[in-house]
């Protein structure tokens, strides 16, 4: 590509042709030249505007304050906020609570703890959580609780006066064990079945306090179904398969989990205990 080169006269002398790359290439010269003087003004001058500049001092916090700040530091959180309670030795409580367990978190101070109302439903609950209407836990210790009940401090301890719980002596007199005898389903077969357990035993919400408990377990019938899974009048699953029955619809769903030929643990309150219980279906 060539571009056309013009000429021009002016006062009678003829100038030297230009063309337009001539045009172009002074053009990107010049830009380049500016170009370079900006990056270059750019080097050499100062960021900050000119004048009497100097870099700000370190601002460094006094020793009064730098104690202040670290004596209301607490990384670990060990002083945290606790309930306010009575002071005094507080006495034992003689509410109808029963204390289970307790867990205490050395590191916050806080903790929970198993504690069963009158109605031997045990529930875990936290410091400054309300254990029943005007009574909260207030503190966890190694082997009691602290109760705040209507501004007073009241003390609740683990029951140590019964000897622990031997579990093959619990087994041994559960329904379910080796040693225990049950009746059979039916004279016929001898055996559970699935229809025969759904249609033999019924499974009701049991509800205690507002709160669904376990599952009431009554028969039906004859009862020879009722009395060969193990269960007497007055049983109520709390534990299907080590969860705890806390829903209207566990009935359904332990009925929804009989299969034949599979084995279903329970645990049955009875009497004021705990006591396991299989349920084992023939194919």
């Amino acid at each position: 590509m060539r571009f056309a080169r013009e000429q021009f006269v002016i006062a009678g002398r003829r100038l030297p042709a230009v063309s337009l790359h001539d045009v172009l290439w002074w053009a990107l010269a010049a830009t380049i030249a500016l170009l370079g003087a900006m990056l270059l003004w750019m080097v050499v001058t100062p960021v900050s505007p000119l004048g009497a500049w100097k870099p700000a001092t370190v601002r460094v916090v006094s020793p009064a304050a730098r104690a202040a700040l670290f004596a209301g530091l607490d990384p670990f959180n060990r002083n945290a906020p606790q309930m306010a309670v009575a002071t005094g030795p507080g006495t034992v409580t003689s509410l109808p609570l029963t204390l289970f367990g307790v867990r205490v978190n050395a590191a916050t101070g806080g903790g929970t703890a198993i504690i069963a109302g009158s109605d031997g439903l045990q529930q875990v609950f936290r410091v400054g959580a309300e254990v029943q209407p005007g009574v909260t836990l207030a503190g966890v210790h190694f082997d009691h609780v602290e109760l705040s009940h209507n501004g007073s401090n009241e003390l609740l301890y683990l029951d140590q006066s019964k000897p622990a719980v031997n579990a093959a002596t619990t087994l041994a007199q559960s329904p379910a064990s080796p040693g225990g005898q049950t009746a059979p389903a039916t004279a016929t077969t001898g055996s559970l079945t699935v229809d025969a357990v759904r249609q033999g035993i019924s499974f009701q919400p049991r509800v205690e306090g507002g709160k669904v408990a376990g599952l009431a377990v009554s028969s039906g019938a004859d009862g020879a179904v009722f009395r060969a899974a193990g269960f007497q009048a007055g049983d109520v699953i709390t534990t299907v398969a080590g969860r705890p029955v806390t829903s209207e619809a566990a009935g359904a769903e332990l009925a929804a989990q009989l299969r034949p030929g599979q084995s279903l643990t329970v645990t049955v309150r009875r009497n004021g205990q705990q006591l396991p219980l299989a349920i084992s279906l023939s194919r």
